[in-house]
Order: C-alpha cells, then sequence, then structure tokens
C-alpha cells in the first residue's frame, strides 16, 4: 500500500506543478552550448516564460507531457516512497532511537536508483514532449511525437528497446542525488520541527514544514545534474541512436561547463525552485498525510 499512496500522492502534487516543469525544461536547453550573448533569448525569466508560452501556445502548451508526467509520478514515485517507506518502518534508518542522517541518505540513494531506472523511459518521452514547440519560441533539438504512446512505438521501432533507456545514467544520478537529499533532509527536518514543539507531533503543519526546508536542499542538489539529463534526453540522435551532441554524461558536463560555464549548469535554478519545491513540498506532504489515513482507518 505504501507504494500506491506514494505514487498518488506525487501525482497531485505533478498535477498542480506540470506547468512548471515545462517552464524549467525549456529553459534547460535555451543557448545549449552557446555562450551568453550568442543566441536569441526566447524566455527571459520563470514569469516571462510563462507568458510566452502561454501567449503563442495557448494554456495547453503549458500542460504539454502531463499523461507520461503523470505515469511517471506514480510509478517512480510509488516506488522511491513505497520503498523508502518500508525502509523506514523497518527501523533500520535509526541509530539509538534517533533518525541517522547516514542511512537516511543511503536509504534515500537506493530508492531513488531502482526508481529512476524503471521510469527511464517514461522520462525521456516527457522530455521530448515538453520541449516540442512553435519553431518561433523553439529551443533545443525539436522531435514530431503526437503523444506519449507514439513516441514510445516510435522511438523503440527506430532504435530498439535499449534506446527507450538512452540517457538513463543521468538520471539515475539526478533521481539519486535528489532523492537522497529529499528524504534525509525531510525525515530530519520532521523531527527537527518535532523537537523544537512550535507544532503538536500529529499536526500536517509538521510535514509542510519540513517539506518547505527540504524543498532548498533538493533545488541546489539536483538543478546540475537536472540541467544534463535534459539535455542527454533531448539531443538529436543517429540512424545506431548515438547522441550527436554529446557522448555520455561527462561528455555532456564537460561541454556545458566549457561552454557557458559554472552558471550553465544552474540554467533554470529560478524555474527548477518554482517547480521542485511545491512538488517536494506537496508529495511529501500528501505522502505523511495519505499515510496517517491509511494507518487510521486500516
Amino acid at each position: 500500500m505504501d507504494f500506491v499512496l506514494g505514487g498518488v500522492a506525487a501525482c497531485g502534487a505533478c498535477l498542480l506543478t506540470n506547468p512548471l516543469e515545462v517552464v524549467k525544461t525549456r529553459m534547460q536547453l535555451q543557448g545549449e552550448l552557446k555562450s551568453r550573448g550568442t543566441y536569441q533569448v526566447h524566455y527571459r525569466n520563470v514569469f516571462h516564460a510563462f507568458y510566452t508560452i502561454a501567449k503563442v501556445e495557448g494554456l495547453a502548451g503549458l500542460q504539454k507531457g502531463l499523461a507520461p508526467g503523470l505515469v511517471y509520478q506514480f510509478f517512480m514515485n510509488g516506488l522511491r516512497l513505497g520503498s523508502f517507506a518500508l525502509i523506514e518502518s523497518s527501523g533500520l534508518m535509526q541509530t539509538d532511537g534517533r533518525v541517522s542522517a547516514a542511512k537516511t541518505t543511503v536509504a534515500g540513494a537506493v530508492a531513488g536508483v531502482v526508481a529512476s531506472v524503471m521510469g527511464s523511459p517514461v522520462y525521456l518521452v516527457k522530455t521530448h514532449l515538453q520541449s516540442q514547440s512553435t519553431s518561433s519560441i523553439a529551443v533545443g533539438h525539436q522531435y514530431k511525437h503526437q503523444g506519449m504512446i507514439h513516441a514510445l512505438v516510435a522511438i523503440h521501432r527506430e532504435h530498439g528497446i535499449l534506446g527507450l533507456w538512452r540517457g538513463s545514467v543521468a538520471a539515475v544520478s539526478r533521481v539519486s542525488v535528489g532523492s537522497a537529499a529529499q528524504l534525509s533532509t525531510f525525515s530530519a527536518s520532521k523531527e527537527f520541527v518535532i523537537d523544537l514543539q512550535v507544532f503538536s507531533r500529529g499536526s500536517w503543519l509538521v510535514a509542510l514544514s519540513a517539506g518547505m526546508i527540504s524543498s532548498v536542499v533538493v533545488v541546489l542538489a539536483m538543478t546540475p545534474l537536472d540541467v544534463l539529463s535534459t539535455r542527454l534526453y533531448n539531443q538529436p540522435v543517429d540512424h545506431l541512436g548515438k547522441g550527436q551532441l554529446y557522448k555520455g554524461f561527462t561528455d555532456c558536463f564537460s561541454k556545458t561547463l566549457k561552454k557557458e560555464g559554472l552558471t550553465g549548469l544552474y540554467k533554470g535554478l529560478g524555474a527548477s525552485y518554482f517547480r521542485l519545491g511545491p512538488h517536494t513540498i506537496l508529495s511529501l506532504f500528501f505522502w505523511e498525510e495519505l499515510r496517517k489515513l491509511y494507518h487510521q482507518h486500516r
């Protein structure tokens, strides 16, 4: 049941934050491998990106990739949060009755690796769909998928089963680091908030406060890996399925750093926080409250 609760909680957060994911993806691809001032800036900041996408593509443009986003969130976060909950309930993350930072970090990372490998094909398609746009505001390589199923079938037909897992190395790094940061800080923050005795132990404000603290750490830790993951997923490939811009994770990192500097690895940081911040807060809050309801009525 923990797996289902984790998936439902993440889907609830996804419905509210998917437009921010579209904005984040576009901003991370803008000016790819180009020095500052040498490319046209379609999206000046988060708010301008929202306005531009809505004006040119309509409100539907802000919900691109919603279907694969929901599928990804349900299965990936269902596995991730469900696995973490099982480890947590077993008592393996505590030392002398207190939450162990090292153990929760390892548990979060392990849960993240398993989930990211399973969810990689759907995340690949989600990235393609969210980057697709009208030529006047297009950034990055433009695929021509007609939807989630069409994309999965087309990629499989052209590049085989392994083509669906292209870029998964970056995804594993991204999710494992993000998961370790998110779940370890969430557990520690809950304990910290409870110790302060600002809210009662069972209050929903404990989970909300812990989620807000966790979201800051997650964004700072994940953004560089998120940029690399987006670019590896979205790059054009040859007939053999090999990337035409990057050979792999380390090549993408070195080229981005060389061409765009350190700020290139933090492109879309504002969009990342506006997206990952609320998503982290909402998914962890929903997860905690759903688990409480389940255990109260089982």
